[in-house]
């Protein structure tokens, strides 16, 4: 699947006057897909078809992010993300979800689930899934990459990047090799409608981690719900100190260990992340 059969198969979402592309499909119970950085719903491509089998699927590009609008001036937030998930779920006259999340997606759950813990989520989260990302700040490592976006000179780096930079960013946090095809497509879809130039802006989130870390540790140690990391070893950033750090801070929570693979377990080995969710549940 294309970005363009991907983007065919969706619709759109109102959220304060910006349009958020979301894919829904299958049938059975709700189960939000929450992406992450840099990329967009189009991560969940893979999986799709199987999850489309047994649960009714929502996935949504923030704001920011992929075919969604991509506002210069909005002050891009985790918080923000969290409220446009929450609308759209409220939207959708949704009662109780599962959800599955990746890299900032992480976060974004971890927002949910504090709202959750703190009574003012209208929803409620049953059962959540993490792929790769920063649960915990003091165990996550940025890339080069991102600490240029992220520090005075994010604008000129954002304005400055190509294909070529993105591929060799993508692959160093990749435990198996990634399609050009595939890569191109990501591409794509960050770059549309300006996107490069929100780029420095997103980013901020990796400092909104370190402000919040205590609320949204809290979150997962107070959650009361199953919780389940799913994890590639191969991943610098966010991969073996994630799943130690997990094991220290909620042991009874298991963690699934991906040997071999990277950053992106849903793109490189779908079908061990799957099989990892079904012996979960």
């Amino acid at each position: 699947m294309n970005p363009s059969d991907w983007q065919r198969g969706g619709t759109y979402f109102d959220w304060q006057g910006y349009r958020l592309f979301v894919r829904r499909g299958g049938a059975g119970k709700p189960l939000l897909l929450i992406h992450g950085f840099p990329t967009s719903s189009f991560d969940w491509a893979a999986m799709w078809p199987v999850l489309s089998a047994a649960y009714s699927l929502h996935a949504l590009d923030m704001l920011g992010f992929g075919l969604s609008k991509k506002p210069g001036a909005f002050p891009y937030s985790l918080s923000a993300s969290a409220d446009q998930w929450q609308d759209y779920v409220l939207s959708q006259g949704l009662r109780e979800v599962d959800v599955v999340a990746h890299d900032y997606g992480d976060t974004v759950l971890q927002e949910l689930l504090a709202r959750q813990n703190d009574g003012t989520l209208p929803f409620r989260i049953q059962r959540a899934t993490f792929l790769n990302g920063g649960l915990f700040p003091e165990a996550t490592f940025p890339i080069l990459m991102q600490k240029l976006l992220l520090g005075p000179l994010g604008p000129v780096v954002a304005r400055l990047s190509s294909f070529s930079r993105f591929c060799a960013s993508m692959r160093s946090i990749a435990g198996a090799a990634l399609a050009e095809q595939e890569l191109q497509w990501h591409w794509q879809l960050l770059s549309r409608d300006n996107g490069r130039a929100v780029m420095p802006k997103l980013i901020q989130y990796l400092r909104e981690r370190r402000r919040h870390r205590a609320r949204w540790t809290s979150a997962l140690q107070q959650a009361g719900i199953p919780l389940h990391l799913i994890v590639g070893d191969r991943d610098p950033i966010s991969g073996k100190t994630i799943a130690a750090r997990w094991q220290t801070l909620l042991p009874d929570s298991p963690v699934t260990v991906l040997e071999g693979v990277g950053h992106y377990p849903q793109w490189e080995v779908p079908e061990r992340v799957l099989a990892a969710m079904d012996a979960a549940a």
